[in-house]
């Protein structure tokens, strides 16, 4: 079942109307419609496929950082109402950094984000480092490029993120968020 719902996911992105060679690599981050077709490229990072994310992860010499969005509880809700968190289902091992892939970060997000990568990186700049979300998303696009711009060397976008991962029919593991300090 995994499967099928993967493969009508991919079936209709192929569909839509503007392939990643069609989409032009922009200068600065994307600030708004995280959810649209990408860019084929990512200037000074290396673009990868799901077969060469699972084997970078198989190698286990690459940190992955999952960066989809993560919606707050909302501050309103009335007394007795039960919120749960949607689960995240990802590249098992991965760091989940909500909410670091959005043009603009906060100061506080921003510091969420470094705080993030030192750790999966373990303070090496010049360990490899996979950014991923889902499929036609650029908030890990926009999470790669800021590693680039804070002088990581090997950085890896993985487009397809997770819809690409479960379609080859990888393992995926339910993570949680990596605490805030």
């Amino acid at each position: 079942m995994k499967r099928l719902v993967a493969a009508l996911a991919l079936a209709a992105w192929a569909a839509t109307p503007g392939t990643a060679q069609d989409i032009p690599e922009p200068s600065d981050y994307r600030t708004d419609h995280y959810r649209a077709p990408v860019p084929a490229t990512l200037q000074g990072g290396t673009v990868i496929d799901a077969k060469e994310a699972h084997a970078l992860w198989q190698a286990g010499e690459a940190a992955f950082i999952d960066v989809l969005p993560r919606a707050p509880k909302p501050e309103n809700l009335p007394e007795g109402t039960i919120w749960r968190d949607k689960p995240r289902p990802s590249i098992p091992g991965a760091l989940w950094l909500p909410n670091v892939g959005y043009g603009a970060l906060a100061d506080v997000t921003a510091d969420y984000f470094r705080a993030g990568l030192d750790h999966a990186t373990e303070g090496d700049p010049d360990r490899p480092v996979v950014f991923f979300c889902l499929a036609e998303c650029w908030m890990s696009w926009n999470a790669a490029k800021r590693a680039i711009e804070w002088n990581h060397s090997q950085v890896y976008w993985f487009p397809d993120g997770t819809d690409g991962w479960a379609f080859q029919d990888f393992p995926l593991k339910e993570i949680e968020p990596f605490p805030t300090p």
